[in-house]
């Protein structure tokens, strides 16, 4: 694979500081039972890193420390993690919102099939990867049977309450594009998911995210591949929109690796670029038990233009939709 990383380090991005934080995104391991083409963090059924039960506690420890509101739980498939259940029911006890980063297809897999019901029970958020409403597409970019697998999950979850109104269970589709291009107009994208998959399939969801696919792990050493690299990066910063600053998750967000340690977003973890706080270079969940992370510089490279491009992008969708 293709390091990214000395094609992203330089960089004009324009210099960025933490505001309140309110969400612990926490990487639970990279272990996966899909190995997605767009996948940033290069996930697949391979990967052994898992996050262990003392640094899960003092996750718990520093949402309440902390007085997070939000965890948001991704992987790999995060359900994979032996102590994803226990975690959820602590940081719930507490009265913190949390968000389970679903490939759909674990809601089937041998020995999760309760899972759907778990997530119901403790009021899970579930934020469920569909890149496309379109069998040969999803197929494509996920592998044979992932289509039928993810409808098949998203239909579980409808029975159980989620997208359904007045439910209260938020079910939330997410879109990538296929190749080196921004996402359509995620306002448009969604009327068109909500049409197609409520007419064949009876599915009904609360709303449709689209991310930008970043320059970096398995996606950005296919761009290397196919020698257009270089042309992204001119198509993310020919679309900057310095107006999405004000609204890019960092600033309101730190992202925790499976061993603990402190980066400011998901993607900085996958590049190595840990985060900065009260001094420390390499900081862990531990120093942030004293130290606040609000108010401190972002650690930003050249992959940081693809939040910033046209619409923006988040784990939380287009910034301006």
């Amino acid at each position: 694979m293709h390091a990214t990383l000395p094609l992203l380090a330089a960089t004009e991005f324009p210099p960025l500081r933490r505001a309140r934080l309110d969400t612990l995104q926490v990487n639970l391991g990279y272990k996966c039972n899909q190995s997605c083409l767009h996948c940033h963090v290069n996930a697949g059924p391979n990967r052994t890193e898992m996050m262990d039960g003392e640094t899960i506690d003092l996750v718990v420890d520093v949402m309440k420390q902390r007085a997070i509101g939000t965890i948001d739980l991704t992987g790999g498939a995060p359900e994979l993690n032996p102590h994803f259940r226990r975690l959820v029911q602590a940081v719930r006890a507490q009265g913190a919102r949390v968000i389970d980063r679903c490939n759909l297809t674990i809601l089937s897999e041998p020995g999760h099939e309760d899972l759907a019901d778990f997530l119901a029970h403790e009021r899970v958020d579930v934020v469920a990867s569909l890149p496309c409403y379109s069998v040969a597409n999803v197929d494509r970019q996920r592998g044979d049977g992932v289509f039928d697998r993810s409808i098949a999950g998203l239909q579980r979850l409808n029975a159980l309450g989620y997208g359904q109104q007045g439910s209260g269970l938020v079910l939330n589709l997410v879109y990538n594009p296929q190749g080196a291009s921004l996402p359509p107009s995620q306002q448009a994208l969604r009327a068109d998911y909500q049409r197609e998959l409520g007419e064949h399939f009876g599915i009904v969801f609360n709303d449709l995210f689209t991310i930008t696919n970043m320059p970096i792990q398995r996606f950005g050493s296919t761009l290397v591949s196919k020698g257009t690299f270089g042309s992204y990066m001119t198509l993310l910063k020919n679309a900057y929109r310095p107006e999405n600053l004000d609204a890019v998750m960092c600033r309101s967000l730190v992202s925790i690796d499976w061993q603990g340690q402190v980066y400011d977003c998901d993607f900085n973890q996958m590049l190595g670029l840990p985060a900065r706080l009260n001094g420390h270079a390499r900081p862990h969940l531990r120093d942030l038990l004293v130290h606040d992370a609000s108010g401190e510089a972002i650690v930003v490279a050249d992959h940081c233009w693809g939040c910033t491009a046209g619409q923006g992008s988040s784990c939380g969708g287009a910034l301006d939709a």
